[in-house]
């Protein structure tokens, strides 16, 4: 007499297989046909689902609008960044393009320092243009 082999469940209870025939099909896990009913169900889940999602997404992006706007403009930053050096690359790679552009900005360079940075009172009205400008910009600290 041949012994069925045991198993253990998760509840601790053992109980005895049934010898497995490779020759019906259909003996391991028995084959249910959908209800109707049943596909309803998860039709109306993802029904609710969906009509609830603009509420939760205003929840979310409400209790997280600093992290998100940070993430946000950090992202954009990496982008811009990353654009800034392929259109660098790319002008440099142009011949004669990229030694004409770093005349213009040594000219530049040894312009403004001759305008505005060897004489005092030269320095005196680059200041006072910065200073206007930061008024401009930032406001008035008396107003």
């Amino acid at each position: 007499m041949e012994s069925k082999p045991q198993v253990e469940t998760k509840s601790g209870q053992t109980e005895k297989l049934e010898k497995v025939s490779s020759e019906k099909p259909g003996m391991i896990t028995p084959v249910t046909t959908p209800q109707e009913g049943d596909w309803q169900e998860y039709v109306d889940l993802v029904i609710d689902y969906i009509a609830q999602l603009p509420e939760l997404v205003t929840n979310f992006f409400s209790s997280y609008q600093k992290p998100l706007t940070t993430t946000g403009l950090i992202i954009v930053a990496a982008i811009t960044v990353y654009i800034t050096l392929a259109v660098l690359e790319a002008i440099e790679q142009i011949p004669l393009l990229s030694p004409i552009l770093e005349l213009v900005g040594l000219g530049y360079s040894i312009w403004f320092v001759w305008r505005y940075l060897l004489k005092a009172s030269t320095r005196q009205e680059l200041w006072a243009e910065i200073e206007s400008f930061k008024k401009q910009v930032v406001g008035d600290k008396n107003n």
